[in-house]
């Protein structure tokens, strides 16, 4: 994504916004099956093509490296982060529990959301974006703002940036000049990172999904589960087994021969309307193989998306603490405040500590990956933390709220069922 305000500034003056009519509202912002369960075919609205010739992979440049590890916001994440965390205060939070309850996302919001330019600014200029650098700490500050409305619509709105950072990152020159023109323009796309099997104790560095290789390219048989907004994704991006060789990821079209989806309702996230992305004698052309198949490239692939869950986790956590304080400061028992008791200030307490030390941990790994050194501890720590702790949280929320913890009339009930989400997913979203 790299959000920045000078790619804020460009964006608000960009004929693509003038002819949307949105100048006035960006402006502002830089200024302050249920689809009834059933396989379909997978959507088919446009034709991915080259919009210009490329002579090599435009990518970003790593942030630079102060010697200092500070995690207080410059002036242009600050107003980033308000920007975001009014859009989710405002159009997430209130959509939230229609979508949980239908399976998707109000019509009309997520097209709002792309409004922000989360895709169109993780875009290198040369390309038609306005990214000058990788920041994956304002990404990691960015999933946070989202998820504190809601996390379920907060993966929806980030799964089309999981593939366009992939491909930014990843893709070559012919990946690139095929996909991204769309990730720029006015319409861009329902995408999706599918790295998740339904499968006990899944490891997404050994995938059920295999690919073969053919005179013409490669054929992907295999599911890939909890894949989110599925039904409307005309991208995806699918780990397969390369004959048996490890784990590797191909660009699929959802209009490719073969690809169906299934509605998959989930425990949580239903606001990203999940489904199951069914791949039947798909076959891909060879350019279809991003980055080269390299290992390194899946490890980073699987490390940057698990990062993302961490920040994601932190951003929902910190909502449960900030229901819960005020909550248990109103609600009255025996005629004082129920925070009053011991018990429940430490319980309060606890969430507000756990929470600092997830996201101190996840903005560490966050630092390190954009400037180019080594993450993998940070990221191994967050994504523990976040398991462990995020659910941790979430239960506590809804105890502390007693009765009203169980009952739909307070959120901290979904906010434990999409925290406990964080262990299980892999993939769907990249910092």
């Amino acid at each position: 994504m790299g959000l920045g305000l000078s790619a804020l500034t460009r964006l608000a003056g960009s004929k693509v916004i003038e002819r949307a009519g949105l100048r006035k509202p960006v402006q502002n912002l830089v200024s302050a099956g249920t689809r009834n369960g059933f396989r379909v075919a997978g959507a088919a609205g446009r034709t991915f093509k080259s919009a210009q010739k490329l002579g090599k992979p435009a990518r970003l440049a790593p942030a630079e490296d102060t010697g200092l590890f500070d995690l207080t916001p410059s002036e242009d994440q600050q107003l980033i982060v308000e920007t975001v965390t009014e859009f989710a205060a405002e159009q997430l939070r209130p959509a939230a529990a229609d979508a949980d309850a239908k399976l998707q996302a109000p019509e009309g919001l997520l097209s709002r959301a792309a409004e922000l330019g989360i895709t169109l600014v993780g875009i290198p200029e040369e390309l038609g974006g306005v990214g000058t650098e990788r920041s994956v700490v304002t990404n990691a500050l960015v999933a946070e703002a989202l998820a504190h409305g809601d996390l379920g619509l907060a993966v929806a709105v980030l799964a089309p940036s999981a593939v366009s950072t992939a491909l930014v990152a990843y893709g070559d020159e012919q990946q690139q000049a095929d996909y991204l023109p769309a990730f720029v323009g006015e319409n861009v796309p329902a995408a999706a990172l599918a790295l998740q099997e339904r499968t006990a104790l899944f490891d997404p560095f050994k995938p059920a999904t295999k690919a073969r290789r053919t005179p013409k390219g490669y054929q992907l048989d295999g599911v890939k589960s909890l894949v989110p907004r599925a039904a409307d994704a005309e991208l995806f991006i699918v780990s397969a087994d390369l004959e048996g060789r490890g784990p590797a990821l191909f660009l699929v079209e959802s209009s490719n021969a073969g690809v169906t989806i299934e509605t998959e309702p989930a425990m949580g996230l239903r606001g990203a309307a999940t489904g199951k992305l069914h791949l039947e004698k798909v076959a891909l052309p060879a350019g279809a193989l991003l980055g080269g198949g390299k290992a390194e490239v899946f490890t980073e692939v699987v490390r940057l998306s698990r990062l993302g869950w961490a920040a994601l986790a932190a951003g929902t956590a910190k909502a449960v603490l900030d229901y819960v304080v005020p909550y248990v400061n109103e609600r009255k028992a025996f005629g004082e405040p129920v925070s009053h008791r011991q018990a429940v200030a430490f319980s309060v307490a606890d969430i507000a500590i756990e929470l600092e030390g997830l996201r101190l941990v996840a903005l560490r790994a966050a630092a390190r990956a954009e400037q180019g050194k080594p993450y993998a501890r940070e990221v191994a720590l967050a994504r523990k933390l976040a398991t462990d702790k995020g659910m941790q949280i979430g239960s506590a929320g809804v105890q502390l709220l007693g009765g009203h913890g169980f009952v739909k009339e307070h959120p901290v009930e979904r906010w434990y069922r999409d925290l406990r989400a964080i262990g299980v997913m892999e993939g769907a979203v990249l910092l």
